[in-house]
């Protein structure tokens, strides 16, 4: 890749940063005109009910900055010939429009639930399945699991089960991502680092679409941060946590390496761990739990741990893990 897309790159995480930043000091106050408050969960840690009423659907912000930044580089993204971008931008985008749907109904009701649990499991396998027969179609799937760190290794799998582990995959990846979202700034600051990642990777493949999108996010995360670090002014809301959770796990299905999910995503992964684990051995125990509360992230702050040691630790985690993610992929390019 030439000096020229590298620059542009760089570009779209200074664009996608100043256009979160400006666009969150004119949505916050448009959020709370709307009374667009967030409602906390009676289960939840005592001392979150102080957040009640924080302007939630904030994610708006960092979707419209990498929006912007996508259509602005739209000549410069097309270089590669592909599309694969477009369908990342689109997943991310559908998910997020699940989200809204649940945080408005959230905050028309003025209750912590939105769309029931069917609802949104329908919609997210729906998406799931276009976004994979999508990149398919555009011949950018692979019926083979690349194995990181091993330059020629790769599983072959039958197309049908591909398929069928791919929603899989990019569902429970979502949902993971949006277990994360519990601590002011936690989902913000964790996927930053992977944004950086994907960034690196498609920049080393030659993939300037690829690149320019979490380019654009993470400058568009990095702005948001400025609102949603410990004290949050805004939060993302589901708007924000179901679009990140559809640009991660879209950026490695399209970077055609799905099992890298297993290291950069490891928080997400701890933290949906944690509640399934949770509700399975206190559904067999009838009443017993293995964490004071789940997410993991909760089970945390009840030990004591603050939000900000929470958010230190689990984004310094994912960074190693990112870490670790190049030097398995590297050799590929």
């Amino acid at each position: 890749m030439d000096s020229q897309s590298i620059l542009w790159v760089v570009f779209s995480i200074v664009a996608g940063f100043v256009a979160a930043l400006l666009l969150g000091k004119l949505l916050i106050p448009a959020l709370r005109a709307l009374k667009a408050g967030q409602s906390i969960r009676e289960v939840g840690p005592q001392w979150h009910k102080g957040k009640a009423g924080t302007p939630t659907m904030g994610g708006i912000a960092f979707i419209l900055a990498s929006l912007v930044c996508v259509i602005t580089g739209w000549t410069a993204m097309r270089q590669d010939g592909q599309y694969a971008h477009l369908m990342v931008l689109a997943l991310a985008f559908a998910f997020g429009l699940i989200g809204f749907a649940d945080d408005f109904i959230k905050v028309k009701r003025k209750r912590n639930l939105g769309l029931t649990g069917i609802q949104k499991l329908l919609l997210q396998i729906l998406f799931a399945a276009a976004f994979v027969w999508l990149l398919y179609r555009a011949d950018a799937l692979h019926f083979a699991l690349r194995v990181p760190f091993f330059e020629n290794l790769s599983i072959a799998v039958h197309p049908v089960l591909y398929f069928a582990l791919s929603i899989f995959i990019i569902v429970g990846c979502v949902n993971a991502v949006n277990l994360t979202d519990g601590v002011d700034g936690l989902a913000s600051g964790v996927t930053m680092p992977v944004m950086l990642f994907f960034v690196l990777v498609s920049t080393a493949a030659g993939k300037l679409g690829l690149a320019t999108f979490p380019a654009a996010l993470l400058g568009g995360l990095g702005g948001f941060l400025c609102y949603n670090f410990y004290p949050a002014k805004v939060f993302m809301g589901d708007t924000g946590s179901l679009f990140l959770g559809g640009a991660v796990c879209g950026m490695a299905f399209a970077l055609d390496m799905p099992l890298i999910l297993l290291l950069v995503g490891i928080i997400y992964i701890i933290e949906a761990l944690s509640d399934i684990l949770q509700v399975g051995y206190f559904k067999l125990t009838h009443g017993k739990r293995i964490f004071r509360m789940a997410p993991y992230h909760h089970h945390l702050e009840l030990g004591g741990w603050s939000e900000k040691k929470i958010w230190t630790v689990f984004v310094l985690t994912t960074c190693i893990a990112c870490v670790l993610a190049w030097l398995g992929v590297r050799a590929w390019f």
